[in-house]
């Protein structure tokens, strides 16, 4: 690991204590997370997905939602995400979207593998082609859906993202 500045330090041990706090009032598993831009906490979040019944309730989601809502945008540029756990790929991939700037974290996939948080199916599916995935995946082309698509396309008003 690299050696990391005390401010960046203080930000991700506040993941870790909000990951234990949380687990240990049984709102969810052992994550936290802490986004942070030009030294300011935006949000932070903890797994919630037991608690709320929503399985994309994890830590570094809720983050990025209570964040984009505390500065009325969906885009995070120069925000570091502090995680207390390699981010799953559903986070990973929210972080992208968020154009999250930098990502710290404490422990690794794999030691969150050991505990029975294993990913490793989802990074392994995410590079196969849809009909070689488990989930069975179809393609059901719609003359509507693409309508909608070259619709957006012309739409002088959207909001490119």
């Amino acid at each position: 690991m690299t050696t990391l500045p005390q401010e960046y330090r203080a930000y991700l041990a506040r993941a870790v204590a909000l990951s234990r706090e949380h687990m240990q009032a049984g709102e969810g598993g052992p994550f936290g997370a802490v986004i942070v831009r030009h030294g300011r906490i935006l949000a932070e979040g903890w797994n919630q997905v037991t608690s709320t019944n929503d399985p994309t309730a994890h830590a570094e989601v809720v983050a990025i939602r209570r964040a984009c809502a505390a500065v009325d945008t969906f885009a995070l540029e120069g925000a570091a995400l502090y995680a207390s756990c390699e981010p799953c790929p559903m986070c990973l991939a929210s972080a992208y979207w968020a154009r999250i700037s930098r990502i710290v974290y404490a422990n690794t996939r794999d030691q969150a593998a050991a505990i029975g948080f294993d990913d490793a199916f989802i990074y392994d599916e995410m590079p196969k082609r849809p009909a070689e995935r488990i989930l069975p995946m179809q393609h059901a082309p719609s003359d509507e859906a693409e309508t909608v698509f070259r619709d957006w396309l012309n739409k002088p008003d959207r909001i490119a993202y």
